[in-house]
């Protein structure tokens, strides 16, 4: 590269090297700054060293300098600080959303959000491959023709599969395709979910790694008028483990010590009524068989008041599970009688 090029581009390498080689326990002299110039091909005098700095201060550049035997300068406040890179990548790697080469891909460029050596010590504790991590790698290019069809308000089909015992992909509906209204994206408990309205009118869920051949149809979506006054926060609130059913208003007792839980699930603007021994909520679900699982861990300490359709269909629940082992543990004690006399 000609000479006069490379001098053009010293300012932009002298960037370069204090984003990438300095942070707060390695600030960079002057000399170090003319060193890594000349080993990429530019000569640079310390009187021009100063003016660049003032020169990137004044862009933008927070560069800190520090008096010692030699004044010494590094890059303080970032677009991201170390501890704000740290979750981040803590996100990326514990997430099963994302496969496992994906998920490498993102911590490397991560890292480069933060100095060189701070990226070395992200790195040495970052642990992906043991992680439970999805096997579908074009995930990205699904979020992103979702997020378009969302976004023009479009129609998108796509096909849709699950795994069998085997561990191989079933594709639902004998191969044939959904059509759908898609409204927003939700995370919920590690997986990516679009909320959409199905042809006939149903709202629906479906986990955004088991979508496959996703293509936009221009026809414009529906439902508008259904989804006008809905946010995916709140809608979030409602389901349990993204499974559809019908959205009632359901009031609970709870016990005092579930406080914390129901705050946690439904939102600090929960509105609660003191009752002896607890306390009673009224809250906007979809009653699936997600939200009677959920009670059931609760045991006697959460109980259904209202509506009586709702508390009725949660004790069929229990029934129906009661029943299921029942017939199980007479098949077993059957056996048992039958070995006896073998």
């Amino acid at each position: 590269m000609p000479r006069l090029a490379r001098q053009k581009q010293k300012i932009l390498y002298l960037a370069r090297f204090l984003l990438e080689e300095t942070d707060e326990d390695h600030p960079a002299s002057v000399q170090d700054m003319i060193r890594f110039l000349e080993q990429n091909g530019i000569g640079a005098e310390r009187k021009s060293i100063y003016s660049d700095l003032e020169e990137l201060s004044a862009f933008g550049l927070d560069i800190v300098s520090v008096r010692g035997r030699t004044t010494g300068y590094f890059i303080g406040n970032r677009a991201f600080e170390l501890p704000e890179v740290r979750l981040l990548v803590d996100a990326v790697q514990s997430s099963r959303f994302l496969t496992r080469k994906k998920s490498e891909d993102l911590i490397r460029k991560l890292q480069n959000l933060v100095s060189r050596r701070e990226g070395a010590a992200l790195r040495s504790h970052v642990f992906v491959a043991g992680r439970i991590k999805t096997m579908n790698e074009s995930i990205y290019r699904n979020v992103d023709a979702l997020g378009q069809a969302i976004e023009e308000k479009k129609k998108v089909c796509f096909r849709y599969f699950e795994w069998n015992a085997a561990g191989e992909k079933k594709l639902r509906r004998g191969g044939g395709e959904y059509r759908v209204s898609p409204y927003f994206l939700v995370w919920d408990d590690e997986n990516y979910y679009l909320v959409a309205l199905e042809e006939k009118g149903q709202i629906r869920h479906f986990r955004v790694d088991k979508m496959i051949s996703i293509r936009k149809d221009e026809s414009p979506r529906d439902g508008e008028d259904a989804f006008c006054s809905v946010s995916p926060a709140q809608y979030e609130k409602k389901t349990f483990g993204m499974f559809g059913g019908t959205e009632e208003r359901v009031t609970l007792f709870c016990l005092e010590e579930l406080a914390g839980v129901m705050f946690d699930r439904f939102g600090s603007d929960l509105v609660t009524r003191r009752r002896e021994g607890g306390f009673e909520i009224s809250v906007s679900v979809l009653v699936s068989p997600l939200f009677f699982s959920w009670l059931a861990g609760f045991g006697n300490r959460v109980k259904i008041l209202s509506p009586l359709s709702v508390r009725e269909k949660f004790l069929e629940n229990l029934e129906e599970i009661l029943k299921g082992y029942a017939e199980e543990s007479g098949r077993d004690e059957s056996e048992m009688q039958k070995n006896k006399f073998v």
